[in-house]
C-alpha cells in the first residue's frame, strides 16, 4: 500500500488531539485503575469510544470531532488505535466500549444482537470483555475446555475459567467462546451480561498495562439465553472457530498498533528531553517503517480477512521494535533515566505486556511458518 488516503490522513490528525488528554491522565491511572470515574468524560476516553463504535451507533455517545469518519474496516481502526497509544495504551485498554468483544459481535452477531450489545454499551460507561484465553492453555481456540450445556428449562448454562481479560471485573457484557462439543464446528461465541448467578471474577496483579484491570472469569452455570448465542443465523462452518480466527487476525494487527504507539510515545518523550539525540533520527524511521507494515496488516485484514500471516507478521514485529525502543530510552536518558522520569518508566512496563498478548512470539513465529 503507497500511502493512506485524503480521508485515512484526515482521520488521523483528528485522533492525535486527544494525544496530550491521554497522557495528562496516564500515570493516575496506573496508580490507581479502581477508579475511572473522573475520567469518563476526558475529551481523550470520547475520542477512543467514537473510533472504535461503528457509526451507525454512536448515536448515543458524546459527540467528537471524529463522528463523521467511518471507521468499521481494520485499517481505519488501526490508523486511529496508533495515534491514540501515542497518548497513552493502557488508557485505551481502560477506556469503555465494545473493544474485542465489538469485534466478535459485528463477526458474528445477527442484526438484532449487534443493536443489542451497542445499545447496552450506548451510554459511553459501560465495559465489555473478551472471554477465550484459559488457563494452561492460552488462547488456542482448538484447545479451550469452558463448556456450553444445553439447559432444560431453555437456552444454555455456561461452565469454565477464563484468565487474562481485559477489564473482565468491571465489564457488563462481554463475549465468549465456549464449546457444545468435541469438535471445532462445536465452538461458539455467547454475549454474557454481568453480573449474574455462577459468575464471579477476581483482578489479577500485573505490572503493566495496570488501567485494563486485566481478570480471571469463572463461569459455573450462568444462564445464556438461546437469543445471546451468536451466529445461529450463520452455516455451521461460519459460526465458532471461524469468528475466532478472524477475531485473532483483527487482535494481532491492533495489539500491534498499540506496541507501536507507544513506541512512538517513548521516541517523542525521549526527542523533547535530548533534542540533539541523533539516534532518535535512526529509531523515528524504523517505527515509521514498521507503522507501514501495520498498517498494511490491517488492510489485509479488510481485503482477506482468512490470511492470518500478514497480521503476525505486523505483530511480532511491531512488539518486539516497542522493546526496542524502551531499552533504548533508558539508555538514552542516563542510569537514573526511569526514576526521573514515571510515564517513561511506566511505558516502559506497559510494552512487554503487547508480546503476551494473543500468543507470545514463538507463536507468531509457528503460524508465519505454517502459513509459509
Amino acid at each position: 500500500m503507497a500511502g493512506l488516503d485524503p480521508t485515512l490522513r484526515a482521520l488521523r490528525e483528528t485522533v492525535a488531539e486527544a494525544v496530550p488528554d491521554l497522557r495528562a491522565r496516564a500515570l493516575s491511572v496506573d496508580a490507581d485503575p479502581t477508579d475511572l470515574v473522573p475520567h469518563l468524560d476526558a475529551p481523550g476516553l470520547d475520542l477512543v469510544r467514537s473510533v472504535t463504535t461503528p457509526k451507525r451507533y454512536r448515536g448515543l455517545l458524546a459527540p467528537t470531532p471524529a463522528d463523521s469518519f467511518a471507521t468499521e474496516s481494520c485499517l481505519a481502526r488501526v490508523v486511529g488505535t496508533v495515534e491514540l497509544a501515542r497518548g497513552d495504551a493502557a488508557m485505551l485498554t481502560a477506556s469503555p466500549g465494545p473493544s474485542l468483544a465489538g469485534v466478535v459481535v459485528d463477526t458474528l452477531g445477527s442484526e438484532a444482537q449487534q443493536d443489542h450489545f451497542y445499545d447496552t454499551i450506548g451510554d459511553g460507561r459501560t465495559w465489555t470483555f473478551f472471554g477465550m484465553t484459559e488457563p494452561g492453555l492460552g488462547s488456542d481456540a482448538t484447545m479451550l475446555s469452558t463448556r456450553l450445556e444445553r439447559d432444560p428449562d431453555g437456552g444454555y448454562r455456561l461452565f469454565g475459567t477464563k484468565r487474562y481479560i481485559s477489564n473482565g471485573t468491571r465489564g457488563r457484557i462481554g463475549a465468549v467462546f465456549a464449546r457444545t462439543g468435541p469438535s471445532p464446528l462445536a465452538i461458539r461465541a455467547v454475549l454474557v451480561h454481568t453480573p449474574a448467578e455462577g459468575f464471579t471474577s477476581r483482578a489479577l496483579d500485573m505490572t503493566g498495562l495496570r488501567g485494563a484491570r486485566i481478570s480471571e472469569l469463572h463461569f459455573d452455570g450462568v444462564h445464556v439465553p438461546e437469543e445471546m448465542v451468536l451466529g445461529s443465523h450463520l452455516k455451521l462452518s461460519r459460526r465458532g472457530i471461524w469468528g475466532a480466527m478472524r477475531t485473532f487476525n483483527y487482535m494481532r494487527v491492533h495489539i500491534g498498533a498499540l506496541a507501536l504507539g507507544t513506541a512512538f510515545a517513548m521516541t517523542e518523550y525521549v526527542r523533547a528531553q535530548r533534542p540533539r539525540l541523533t539516534s532518535a533520527d535512526v529509531l523515528t524511521a524504523r517505527l515509521l517503517a514498521a507503522r507501514q507494515l501495520v498498517y498494511d496488516a490491517a488492510a489485509s485484514v479488510d481485503h482477506r480477512p482468512d490470511d492470518q500471516r500478514l497480521p503476525s507478521v505486523a505483530k511480532l514485529h511491531a512488539t518486539r521494535l516497542a522493546v526496542t525502543a524502551a531499552r533504548w530510552a533508558a539508555g538514552a536518558l542516563g542510569p537514573a533515566g526511569l526514576l526521573e522520569h514515571p510515564l517513561l518508566e511506566k511505558w516502559s512496563r506497559d510494552v512487554y505486556a503487547f508480546e503476551f498478548m494473543d500468543g507470545t512470539s514463538n507463536i507468531q513465529r509457528l503460524q508465519i511458518a505454517r502459513e509459509l
